[in-house]
């Protein structure tokens, strides 16, 4: 009896495991992260690579505000790739710089990184990833969908209206 009562304990789990997907499923997956690479880690290189954050953050705040999904922010940052190089490309020359911008939407690794009270762990995301340059230099990176935050050059969040957010608010799931 007891054997039979831990078989059916046990069915009844992997049934839920089926169901409900398994607690280390990629969540990673409903993320768009941004990833701005300076090309360098001299110190003139590192302060324009937050200018151009700024501008960047600037220009897609306005696109992005109304994305609904993550594959609609994907579409909205593909089809402003060559918008974004633009922007950053101007903060480059309006600074004495030469070299160029490239953006492009690509899964890579990221660390774990905290954002105020979201921690996303280590692993594998999709994200819009700008290279100042050659982009050997340190990154600033942050979340683009769900529009959570952009995070400056210091230690501080400015968090930006997000329907998103908002909804996540309202159901009680993100406070």
């Amino acid at each position: 009896m007891k054997y039979c009562i831990c078989g059916i304990i046990s069915v009844i789990l992997v049934g839920m495991l089926v169901l409900f997907g398994s607690p280390s499923e990629n969540i990673n997956s409903e993320y768009l992260r941004i990833h701005i690479r300076a090309n360098s880690n001299s110190s003139i290189d590192q302060s324009v690579k937050y200018k151009v954050k700024d501008a960047v953050v600037d220009y897609m705040i306005p696109l992005l505000s109304e994305c609904e999904t993550k594959s609609e922010s994907i579409k909205v940052v593909e089809l402003n790739l060559g918008n974004i190089e633009l922007v950053a490309e101007g903060v480059l020359r309006a600074n004495g710089f030469t070299y160029t911008a490239n953006a492009k939407i690509s899964n890579e690794q990221f660390p774990t990184r905290t954002y105020g009270d979201l921690t996303l762990e280590s692993g594998f995301y999709d994200a819009l990833i700008l290279e100042l340059g050659s982009g050997s230099g340190d990154n600033w990176w942050c979340v683009v969908y769900p529009p959570l935050c952009f995070v400056n050059g210091s230690t501080s969040v400015s968090v930006y209206k997000s329907r998103i957010l908002e909804i996540l608010h309202n159901l009680g799931l993100f406070t």
